[in-house]
């Protein structure tokens, strides 16, 4: 198992952007699938974007076109630029690792998880 600790959170105005960050220890984001979840009081966990092995993006409906996955290799993390923040964006961010087979936003088996970052947008 690797070690997953977000960063970044805040709180945002409507129309604004913030980026979130996720520092991977024990290992390289170059050998996993990862992806980033957001989970908002009372509602499940939702997947919303994922990036392969290859850099291969996917994303959510609900995010496509406002965020950007991406893998910063010489930093070991993974990042969220999240842009046109709306108040429905307002959760709890997550991001997570697996391993690098059938990599999709909607996957079901990622197995390891970070404690979490707090996006609030008003």
């Amino acid at each position: 198992h690797v070690q997953l600790v977000e960063s970044g959170g805040g709180s945002v105005q409507a129309g604004g952007s913030l980026r979130v960050s996720c520092a991977l220890s024990g290992d390289t984001t170059s050998g996993y699938c990862m992806g980033w979840f957001r989970q908002a009081p009372g509602k499940e966990r939702e997947g919303i974007a994922s990036i392969s092995k290859d850099d291969v993006p996917t994303y959510a409906t609900s995010v496509q076109g406002r965020f950007c996955i991406s893998k910063d290799t010489a930093k070991n993390t993974l990042d969220l630029q999240m842009d046109s923040l709306t108040p429905d964006d307002t959760a709890m961010y997550y991001c997570a690792a697996k391993l690098p087979f059938e990599c999709y936003v909607d996957s079901s088996d990622f197995d390891n998880w970070g404690q979490g970052t707090q996006v609030t947008v008003s």
